[in-house]
C-alpha cells in the first residue's frame, strides 16, 4: 500500500504565499507523474499542476506565473509553491500520484493514489 500525506495548507491574505508538500510512503518501485488538484465547493476537481518523472511541468491557465510545482525524488515528495494568492485560489488541494509498484493481485502495475487534501483559504 502507498500513503500520500499532504501538508502546508493554511489561511493567508490575498497576495500571500504558501508551499504545499505531499510525501509518498509505502511499498513501490518509483513515482511517475505527480499532480496537484484543487476542489472548491460546488465545483469539479480542477487539475492545477503536473510534474513528470523527468521534471517537465504543466499548469492550469489560472495559476500560470504564480504557482510552481517541483519534486524531490530522493524524498518521494512533490511540492506546490503558491505565490500571489487570490481569493479564488481557495479550496482543498489534493495531490495525485501515479505509482509504479507491486499490485494487490501480484505482479507490477501503475496506479493512481490520492492524498487526503489540505485546505487553503485566501481572504481578500
Amino acid at each position: 500500500q502507498v500513503q500520500l500525506v499532504e501538508s502546508g495548507g493554511g489561511s493567508v491574505q490575498a497576495g500571500g504565499s504558501l508551499r504545499l508538500s505531499c510525501a509518498a510512503s509505502g511499498s513501490f518501485l518509483r513515482l511517475n507523474g505527480m499532480f496537484w488538484y484543487r476542489q472548491t465547493p460546488g465545483n469539479q476537481r480542477e487539475r492545477v499542476a503536473f510534474v513528470s518523472s523527468d521534471g517537465g511541468t504543466m499548469y492550469a491557465d489560472s495559476v500560470k506565473g504564480r504557482f510552481a510545482i517541483s519534486r524531490d525524488n530522493a524524498k518521494n515528495t512533490v511540492f506546490l509553491q503558491m505565490n500571489s494568492l487570490k481569493p479564488e485560489d481557495t479550496g482543498v488541494y489534493l495531490c495525485n500520484v501515479d505509482v509504479y509498484g507491486p499490485s494487490d493481485l501480484g505482479g507490477i502495475t501503475s496506479r493512481l493514489y490520492w492524498g487526503q487534501g489540505t485546505q487553503v483559504t485566501v481572504s481578500s
